[in-house]
Protein backbone atom coordinates (compact mmCIF):
# COMPACT_ATOMS: atom_id res chain seq x y z
CA UNK A 1 0.00 0.00 0.00
CA UNK A 2 1.76 3.38 -1.05
CA UNK A 3 0.78 6.39 0.66
CA UNK A 4 0.97 9.93 0.52
CA UNK A 5 1.78 11.82 3.23
CA UNK A 6 0.93 15.82 3.45
CA UNK A 7 1.72 18.10 6.77
CA UNK A 8 3.70 21.17 7.80
CA UNK A 9 6.73 19.63 7.41
CA UNK A 10 9.99 21.20 6.63
CA UNK A 11 9.90 24.23 8.13
CA UNK A 12 11.71 23.24 11.36
CA UNK A 13 8.84 23.22 13.44
CA UNK A 14 9.73 20.15 16.01
CA UNK A 15 5.36 19.07 16.79
CA UNK A 16 5.12 18.51 12.71
CA UNK A 17 8.55 16.60 12.15
CA UNK A 18 7.32 14.80 15.19
CA UNK A 19 4.07 13.92 13.27
CA UNK A 20 5.82 12.54 10.46
CA UNK A 21 7.64 10.52 12.55
CA UNK A 22 4.90 8.85 14.05
CA UNK A 23 3.27 8.19 10.85
CA UNK A 24 6.54 6.56 9.50
CA UNK A 25 6.91 4.33 13.03
CA UNK A 26 2.90 3.40 13.32
CA UNK A 27 2.41 2.44 10.05
CA UNK A 28 5.79 0.27 8.82
CA UNK A 29 3.53 -1.62 6.96
CA UNK A 30 2.87 1.61 4.38
CA UNK A 31 5.29 2.49 1.94
CA UNK A 32 5.10 6.25 2.54
CA UNK A 33 6.50 9.06 0.31
CA UNK A 34 6.69 12.49 2.13
CA UNK A 35 5.78 16.01 0.90
CA UNK A 36 8.09 19.26 2.21
CA UNK A 37 8.54 22.12 2.16
CA UNK A 38 12.10 21.26 2.22
CA UNK A 39 12.63 17.53 1.09
CA UNK A 40 15.19 15.28 2.70
CA UNK A 41 16.47 12.74 0.34
CA UNK A 42 13.80 10.77 -0.16
CA UNK A 43 11.14 13.40 0.05
CA UNK A 44 9.02 15.31 -2.89
CA UNK A 45 8.45 19.29 -2.59
CA UNK A 46 5.18 20.88 -2.38
CA UNK A 47 2.88 21.83 -5.52
CA UNK A 48 4.01 25.29 -6.73
CA UNK A 49 2.33 28.62 -4.96
CA UNK A 50 4.68 30.70 -6.44
CA UNK A 51 7.73 31.72 -8.35
CA UNK A 52 10.30 30.25 -5.74
CA UNK A 53 8.87 26.98 -5.92
CA UNK A 54 8.34 26.29 -9.43
CA UNK A 55 11.92 26.11 -9.80
CA UNK A 56 11.73 22.95 -7.34
CA UNK A 57 11.18 19.60 -9.28
CA UNK A 58 7.26 19.16 -8.03
CA UNK A 59 6.28 17.31 -11.37
CA UNK A 60 7.88 14.84 -9.58
CA UNK A 61 5.11 15.50 -6.98
CA UNK A 62 2.72 14.95 -9.46
CA UNK A 63 3.97 11.72 -10.02
CA UNK A 64 3.73 10.37 -6.78
CA UNK A 65 0.31 11.34 -6.74
CA UNK A 66 -0.75 9.14 -9.66
CA UNK A 67 1.46 6.48 -8.39
CA UNK A 68 -0.05 6.33 -4.44
CA UNK A 69 -2.95 4.19 -3.54
CA UNK A 70 -4.08 7.13 -1.18
CA UNK A 71 -3.58 10.65 0.01
CA UNK A 72 -2.99 11.43 3.95
CA UNK A 73 -2.92 14.69 5.78
CA UNK A 74 -0.91 13.78 8.38
CA UNK A 75 -1.71 15.85 11.30
CA UNK A 76 -1.85 19.46 12.60
CA UNK A 77 -4.07 22.32 12.47
CA UNK A 78 -3.21 22.56 8.46
CA UNK A 79 -6.41 24.42 7.86
CA UNK A 80 -6.60 27.82 9.69
CA UNK A 81 -6.08 31.33 8.62
CA UNK A 82 -5.28 32.55 12.00
CA UNK A 83 -1.40 33.25 10.96
CA UNK A 84 -2.11 33.50 7.57
CA UNK A 85 -4.58 32.90 4.33
CA UNK A 86 -2.17 31.36 2.54
CA UNK A 87 -2.26 28.19 4.62
CA UNK A 88 -5.76 26.92 3.38
CA UNK A 89 -4.87 28.34 -0.08
CA UNK A 90 -2.01 25.90 -0.20
CA UNK A 91 -3.51 22.88 1.46
CA UNK A 92 -6.47 23.30 -0.40
CA UNK A 93 -4.80 23.21 -3.98
CA UNK A 94 -2.97 20.11 -2.43
CA UNK A 95 -6.36 18.39 -1.95
CA UNK A 96 -7.63 19.02 -5.28
CA UNK A 97 -5.21 17.55 -7.09
CA UNK A 98 -5.37 14.42 -5.12
CA UNK A 99 -8.96 14.05 -6.22
CA UNK A 100 -7.79 15.57 -9.44
CA UNK A 101 -5.75 12.45 -9.69
CA UNK A 102 -8.68 10.17 -8.59
CA UNK A 103 -7.02 9.53 -5.43
CA UNK A 104 -9.33 8.95 -1.51
CA UNK A 105 -7.90 11.92 0.63
CA UNK A 106 -8.07 11.08 4.25
CA UNK A 107 -7.20 13.40 7.03
CA UNK A 108 -5.88 12.21 10.21
CA UNK A 109 -5.67 14.01 13.86
CA UNK A 110 -6.42 17.14 12.37
CA UNK A 111 -6.97 20.43 13.78
CA UNK A 112 -9.45 22.37 11.74
CA UNK A 113 -9.46 26.40 12.36
CA UNK A 114 -10.42 28.69 13.67
CA UNK A 115 -10.98 31.49 11.23
CA UNK A 116 -10.56 34.89 10.77
CA UNK A 117 -11.84 35.20 7.06
CA UNK A 118 -15.09 33.58 5.12
CA UNK A 119 -12.84 32.55 2.52
CA UNK A 120 -10.50 30.87 4.67
CA UNK A 121 -13.92 28.90 6.02
CA UNK A 122 -14.89 28.54 2.76
CA UNK A 123 -11.44 26.33 1.66
CA UNK A 124 -11.45 23.80 4.55
CA UNK A 125 -15.38 23.22 3.66
CA UNK A 126 -14.76 22.70 0.75
CA UNK A 127 -11.39 20.68 1.19
CA UNK A 128 -13.63 18.90 4.25
CA UNK A 129 -16.42 18.02 1.85
CA UNK A 130 -13.86 15.84 -0.42
CA UNK A 131 -12.61 13.73 2.07
CA UNK A 132 -13.10 9.95 2.45
CA UNK A 133 -11.70 10.01 6.17
CA UNK A 134 -11.59 12.70 8.95
CA UNK A 135 -10.60 12.32 12.28
CA UNK A 136 -9.71 15.49 14.24
CA UNK A 137 -7.88 16.10 17.47
CA UNK A 138 -10.01 18.33 19.44
CA UNK A 139 -13.88 18.87 20.12
CA UNK A 140 -13.81 22.16 18.56
CA UNK A 141 -12.67 21.15 15.59
CA UNK A 142 -15.15 18.48 15.45
CA UNK A 143 -18.31 20.62 16.83
CA UNK A 144 -17.04 22.97 13.67
CA UNK A 145 -17.19 20.25 11.00
CA UNK A 146 -20.29 18.77 12.23
CA UNK A 147 -22.08 22.16 11.44
CA UNK A 148 -21.36 21.84 8.28
CA UNK A 149 -23.09 18.57 7.52
CA UNK A 150 -20.53 16.94 5.72
CA UNK A 151 -21.16 12.96 4.51
CA UNK A 152 -18.06 11.51 6.20
CA UNK A 153 -17.93 10.53 9.47
CA UNK A 154 -16.11 12.41 11.88
CA UNK A 155 -14.23 10.60 13.90
CA UNK A 156 -12.88 12.27 17.45
CA UNK A 157 -9.37 11.93 18.71
CA UNK A 158 -6.54 13.30 19.84
CA UNK A 159 -2.75 14.76 19.15
CA UNK A 160 -0.85 11.40 18.74
CA UNK A 161 2.76 12.93 20.02
CA UNK A 162 0.66 12.80 23.54
CA UNK A 163 0.93 8.47 24.20
CA UNK A 164 5.04 9.23 23.02
CA UNK A 165 5.51 11.03 26.13
CA UNK A 166 6.90 8.66 29.27
CA UNK A 167 7.11 10.35 32.29
CA UNK A 168 8.71 7.66 33.55
CA UNK A 169 11.89 8.23 31.08
CA UNK A 170 12.75 11.36 32.60
CA UNK A 171 14.32 11.89 35.92
CA UNK A 172 12.67 14.88 38.47
CA UNK A 173 14.25 17.69 39.02
CA UNK A 174 15.05 18.75 42.90
CA UNK A 175 15.06 22.54 41.83
CA UNK A 176 12.26 24.82 41.21
CA UNK A 177 12.04 25.12 37.46
CA UNK A 178 9.98 27.70 35.41
CA UNK A 179 10.04 26.68 31.76
CA UNK A 180 8.62 28.97 28.99
CA UNK A 181 7.94 27.75 25.29
CA UNK A 182 7.41 30.81 23.04
CA UNK A 183 6.05 31.07 19.51
CA UNK A 184 8.43 32.96 17.27
CA UNK A 185 5.81 35.32 17.11
CA UNK A 186 4.73 35.36 20.87
CA UNK A 187 2.64 38.01 22.23
CA UNK A 188 2.90 40.89 24.19
CA UNK A 189 0.52 39.41 26.94
CA UNK A 190 2.87 36.17 26.78
CA UNK A 191 6.34 38.30 27.21
CA UNK A 192 5.14 40.28 30.02
CA UNK A 193 3.21 37.18 31.75
CA UNK A 194 6.41 35.64 31.48
CA UNK A 195 8.91 38.49 32.97
CA UNK A 196 5.96 39.07 35.74
CA UNK A 197 5.58 34.82 36.47
CA UNK A 198 9.66 35.27 36.83
CA UNK A 199 9.90 38.08 38.73
CA UNK A 200 7.67 36.43 41.50
CA UNK A 201 7.48 32.80 41.19
CA UNK A 202 11.02 32.48 43.52
CA UNK A 203 12.46 30.12 40.66
CA UNK A 204 15.82 28.79 40.75
CA UNK A 205 15.98 28.42 37.36
CA UNK A 206 13.96 29.90 34.26
CA UNK A 207 14.96 27.93 30.82
CA UNK A 208 13.45 29.13 27.62
CA UNK A 209 12.93 26.35 25.15
CA UNK A 210 13.16 26.79 21.68
CA UNK A 211 10.62 24.36 19.74
CA UNK A 212 11.67 26.07 16.01
CA UNK A 213 15.59 27.21 16.97
CA UNK A 214 16.84 27.43 13.59
CA UNK A 215 13.98 30.06 13.23
CA UNK A 216 15.86 33.65 13.25
CA UNK A 217 12.26 35.25 14.13
CA UNK A 218 12.33 33.28 17.62
CA UNK A 219 15.71 33.41 18.21
CA UNK A 220 15.13 36.70 18.46
CA UNK A 221 12.25 36.50 20.30
CA UNK A 222 13.85 33.84 23.12
CA UNK A 223 16.89 36.44 23.33
CA UNK A 224 14.18 39.23 24.42
CA UNK A 225 12.76 36.96 26.65
CA UNK A 226 15.81 35.73 28.32
CA UNK A 227 16.82 39.85 28.70
CA UNK A 228 12.77 40.36 30.61
CA UNK A 229 13.67 36.84 32.60
CA UNK A 230 17.29 35.89 33.40
CA UNK A 231 16.43 33.09 32.11
CA UNK A 232 18.64 30.67 29.61
CA UNK A 233 17.24 29.78 26.05
CA UNK A 234 17.52 26.16 25.32
CA UNK A 235 17.58 25.03 21.62
CA UNK A 236 15.01 21.76 21.67
CA UNK A 237 15.60 19.01 18.46
CA UNK A 238 13.95 16.11 19.52
CA UNK A 239 10.74 15.12 21.89
CA UNK A 240 13.63 13.39 24.11
CA UNK A 241 14.50 16.86 24.39
CA UNK A 242 11.32 18.27 24.89
CA UNK A 243 10.22 15.88 27.49
CA UNK A 244 13.35 16.24 29.83
CA UNK A 245 13.06 19.56 30.08
CA UNK A 246 9.28 19.93 30.36
CA UNK A 247 9.61 17.16 33.12
CA UNK A 248 12.11 18.96 35.21
CA UNK A 249 10.24 21.88 34.86
CA UNK A 250 7.45 23.49 38.46
CA UNK A 251 5.53 25.11 36.18
CA UNK A 252 5.14 25.65 32.38
CA UNK A 253 4.15 28.40 30.49
CA UNK A 254 3.28 28.15 26.71
CA UNK A 255 2.62 29.65 23.56
CA UNK A 256 3.15 26.07 21.68
CA UNK A 257 0.64 23.94 21.48
CA UNK A 258 3.15 20.62 21.76
CA UNK A 259 4.67 22.41 24.69
CA UNK A 260 1.76 22.64 26.50
CA UNK A 261 0.91 18.86 25.29
CA UNK A 262 4.31 17.72 26.58
CA UNK A 263 3.27 19.32 30.09
CA UNK A 264 -0.43 17.87 29.74
CA UNK A 265 1.32 13.92 29.08
CA UNK A 266 3.64 14.61 31.64
CA UNK A 267 1.84 15.90 34.42
CA UNK A 268 3.69 19.16 35.39
CA UNK A 269 1.58 22.91 35.86
CA UNK A 270 1.09 24.70 33.35
CA UNK A 271 -0.66 28.26 31.46
CA UNK A 272 -1.18 28.59 28.15
CA UNK A 273 -1.74 32.13 26.14
CA UNK A 274 -3.90 31.19 23.03
CA UNK A 275 -3.20 33.28 20.01
CA UNK A 276 -6.83 33.41 19.35
CA UNK A 277 -10.03 32.38 21.94
CA UNK A 278 -11.14 28.68 20.69
CA UNK A 279 -7.58 27.95 19.02
CA UNK A 280 -5.91 24.76 19.76
CA UNK A 281 -4.30 25.81 22.57
CA UNK A 282 -7.04 26.45 24.65
CA UNK A 283 -8.83 23.14 25.25
CA UNK A 284 -5.50 21.90 26.70
CA UNK A 285 -5.64 23.45 30.09
CA UNK A 286 -8.78 22.31 30.78
CA UNK A 287 -7.77 18.07 29.77
CA UNK A 288 -5.27 18.06 33.25
CA UNK A 289 -6.95 15.31 34.79
CA UNK A 290 -8.37 13.58 32.38
CA UNK A 291 -5.30 11.93 30.77
CA UNK A 292 -6.21 8.46 30.36
CA UNK A 293 -9.42 9.83 28.16
CA UNK A 294 -6.58 11.32 25.92
CA UNK A 295 -4.77 7.87 25.18
CA UNK A 296 -8.16 6.16 24.93
CA UNK A 297 -9.19 9.14 21.90
CA UNK A 298 -5.64 8.59 20.49
CA UNK A 299 -6.58 4.87 20.29
CA UNK A 300 -9.71 5.65 18.91
CA UNK A 301 -8.36 7.89 16.41
CA UNK A 302 -5.69 5.33 15.17
CA UNK A 303 -7.89 2.40 15.18
CA UNK A 304 -10.32 4.27 12.84
CA UNK A 305 -7.61 5.20 10.70
CA UNK A 306 -6.34 1.24 10.18
CA UNK A 307 -10.21 0.54 9.42
CA UNK A 308 -10.11 2.86 6.74
CA UNK A 309 -6.66 1.95 5.44
CA UNK A 310 -7.49 -1.77 4.85
CA UNK A 311 -10.46 -0.40 2.36
CA UNK A 312 -7.56 1.69 0.86
CA UNK A 313 -5.41 -1.57 1.06
CA UNK A 314 -8.55 -3.90 -0.60
CA UNK A 315 -8.69 -1.55 -3.49
CA UNK A 316 -5.03 -1.59 -4.42
CA UNK A 317 -4.68 -5.65 -4.45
Amino acid sequence: MRLLLIGNYGVGNLGDEALKEYFLTTFPDVEWTVVSARPAPGEYPRLPMGMRSFLLPWWRTLRAYRMCDAVIFGGGSLFTDTESLFACILWYWHVCVGRLCGKPVYFAFQGIGPFRSRIGEWLARRAARMASFFSVRDASSRKRLDSWNLNTKVVLSFDPIFTLFDKHKYNDCSKKVFVIIPRFNASATFRNLAAERARSGGFDAVRILSLQPESADEQRTCVQLARATGGMVVPIRSLDDLGSEVCAATFVLAQRYHGALAALALGRDFAVVPQREGDKLSMLRELQGYEEQCKRLVENGEDALRDALQHVEEIAK
